[in-house]
């Protein structure tokens, strides 16, 4: 069975499924002027709200590793069942009258159900191309990265009309890729299900000295990218409110965001012919100095000096996460690859909490022009990380 050849429309099926689904992930930030109006919040709220779906998707995480549900159970099914069930709850956003516990709580339970979404894409990809996994990986981030900016560019082209429009959209994104998943991409040909609940998974994976060094590179960009994409809309309106000028926030938050998904697959190729490690190692090096050559451009009176360096950052940010993904997935047992990739992403995605809080506490004490000198903390334990690692 693991000789039969993979139809051509199982990569692109999948990548278009991620990315319809992953556009739940940012659709509470691209309506935030919307929200902090209907709800009578102020700018802060924003870290609120990310740190809601943030650790609804690491609660969903969790649980999902510890019964590791990828593994028992169809991963497509389970994709397609968590895709309709958090466009449901994304949905819960437009409801009249909600309080702001309540839009907390429906942000909450979509980020739950992305648990059973963005890892189990990777699960699914991985039990289809065992060979060349850094270059599906590659694509399938990249599918992430526009999904997650997507909903940027849906508030910027649809600005006359009501914000709901943006939810219905995502929403009926969302089913749309759940169904792509269940009708196209069966389980793949490489996948070991297994018969019983694992839960030493969670002991296994760190034992061994390789996905330990990938885990801990992953938690050092994981500090950054997520902190960094939620703050670019405010990176943007804050030089806007300094200088005046007229940039455009929602639709250069959608480019600069979306822009990673070419360093995704670009950096994916390049894994087959330098190796995953040698670029990740490059990528996060090359982020870390976005990091602490921020305060020379943040506040940059020259508008295309400020974009071109949120750009370069926006390609670094997020070039070495699918070779992270993809480095964990090799060093790991078959029938437990789907549980260790959510763990992994468990404790990534625990650490976007503190990160994103970090900043909002900060940014009441700290210049902004000095702000996101606390990301580059990440990426410098990451590096060191990997550079202890020969292999």
């Amino acid at each position: 069975m693991n000789d039969t050849p993979v139809k051509k429309w199982i990569l692109p099926a999948i990548v278009v499924a991620q990315f319809s689904c992953t556009s739940l992930w940012f659709a509470g930030n691209a309506i935030m002027p919307d929200i902090i109006k209907k709800f009578t919040q102020d700018e802060s709220f924003l870290a609120n709200l990310t740190s809601a779906v943030q650790f609804g998707f690491i609660t969903g995480t969790f649980i999902f590793a510890l019964f590791t549900i990828a593994d028992r159970f169809s991963p497509s099914v389970v994709f397609f069942s968590c895709s309709v069930i958090a466009a449901l709850f994304n949905l819960g956003i437009i409801i009249n009258g909600i309080p702001t516990s309540a839009l907390l709580l429906f942000r909450f339970f979509t980020g739950f159900f992305l648990a059973g979404i963005y890892p189990v894409g990777m699960k699914i990809a991985s039990d289809y191309f065992q060979k060349g996994l850094g270059r599906s990986l590659g694509f399938l981030v990249g599918a992430l990265v526009l999904g997650t900016a997507f909903p940027h560019l849906l508030k910027s082209i649809t600005t006359q009309l009501p914000w709901k429009y943006v939810i219905y959209s995502i929403s009926t994104l969302s089913v749309m890729g759940g169904c792509i998943i269940l009708f196209l991409v069966p389980d793949g040909p490489f996948r070991k299900k297994s018969q019983q609940l694992n839960f030493a998974a969670f002991r296994n994976g760190f034992s061994n000295k390789n996905f330990r060094s990938a885990a801990v590179g992953y938690f050092g960009h994981m500090w950054e990218l997520y902190t960094f994409w939620a703050f670019v809309p405010v990176i943007l309106a804050t030089n806007k409110n300094y200088y005046h000028n007229d940039i455009n926030v929602p639709l250069f938050s959608f480019l600069i965001i979306a822009c990673g998904s070419v360093a995704c697959v670009a950096s994916g190729l390049l894994s087959q012919k330098f190796g995953a490690k040698k670029i990740a190692t490059l990528a996060l090096f090359l982020s870390c100095s976005c990091c602490l050559l921020s305060p020379l451009f943040i506040l940059s009176n020259s508008t295309p000096l400020l974009l071109s360096f949120l750009f370069f950052w926006g390609l670094m940010v997020i070039a070495d996460s699918p070779l992270f993904s993809t480095l964990v997935a090799q060093n790991v047992a078959e029938e437990s690859r789907g549980t260790s990739l959510t763990i992994v992403n468990c404790i990534g995605f625990s650490i976007t909490i503190i990160s994103i809080q970090l900043l909002k506490i900060l940014s009441a004490n700290i210049n902004a022009q000095y702000l996101y000198l606390v990301l580059a903390v990440g990426p410098v334990i990451g590096l060191i990380a990997l550079l202890r690692n020969k292999k």
